[in-house]
């Protein structure tokens, strides 16, 4: 495949170091009071770009039967640490999700679905999630905004230093594209004693798309569209709005 395969390589090991700010249970929380209000309060989550397993685990303490997915092998180890071991770890590139039952909800969140950098990416997940959810089961997932990109990140450099670990984030939005690129320098303390750091670079490369986009997507893959909302809010998204989150049915819902 690309140099998206070797993402979330080296960087898996000091991600939750540098994450730790990640306000993980006000996620969840907005995200369980989405999941009942569309009637999944109990079976089968699947947590797609599962990561570190920072959201599965906490599903999974809700009641939820969890499988958690990810293309990143070193993610899942420290996931598989994280969770209760009846916690289904899969070895997955979510264009190619492949479950043995249709479950009740898939979930992604921190903007794994803006990795997909082309529409006939995301439509490919789309079309896989649709096929691997019950009659009338959710898909809830958010995305970084063009917003976001364009003015929080733009073309900036970003660095953290802590005590075993640093890093150096290279950005560059393309305007033209809604291409987002970011060369991912990090730095890893391997011999205490002598002092030495291992260094790994990693490209990451993800994509704003508008509501309407996503929408068009959406339906076209089988869903039908019960809301679009401002992160841990109940209102639309606004011009400036950084991160938004879409709600998904597959059958017959309500009108959103």
């Amino acid at each position: 495949m690309q140099e998206e395969d070797q993402i979330y390589g080296g960087f898996a090991r000091v991600y939750d170091l540098f994450m730790d700010e990640i306000p993980y249970q006000e996620w969840c929380d907005y995200l369980f009071g989405l999941l009942e209000r569309e009637g999944v309060s109990r079976g089968t989550v699947v947590d797609l770009a599962c990561g570190t397993g920072e959201i599965a685990w906490r599903l999974r303490r809700r009641g939820y039967d969890i499988i958690g997915v990810d293309m990143s092998q070193e993610m899942l180890e420290i996931a598989s640490q994280k969770c209760p071991s009846d916690v289904l770890l899969l070895h997955q590139d979510m264009r190619e999700l492949e479950l043995h039952v249709p479950v009740e909800g898939v979930v992604c969140l921190c903007d794994g679905m803006n990795y997909m950098t082309s529409e006939e990416e995301l439509a490919r997940v789309f079309a896989r999630v649709a096929s691997s959810l019950v009659e009338g089961g959710v898909f809830i997932f958010d995305m970084k905004t063009e917003y976001f990109y364009r003015e929080i990140l733009g073309d900036c450099i970003l660095a953290d230093n802590r005590e075993d670990a640093s890093y150096i984030w290279d950005n560059a939005y393309d305007r033209d594209s809604g291409i987002n690129t970011y060369l991912l320098t990090l730095y890893e303390l391997a011999d205490d004693d002598r002092n030495l750091f291992l260094r790994t670079d990693e490209l990451h490369r993800q994509r704003a798309y508008s509501p309407e986009q996503v929408r068009v997507l959406l339906e076209d893959s089988g869903f039908r569209l019960a809301g679009i909302y401002e992160a841990l809010t109940e209102q639309y998204p606004g011009e400036e709005s950084q991160r938004i989150y879409f709600v998904a049915k597959i059958g017959m819902i309500h009108d959103a």
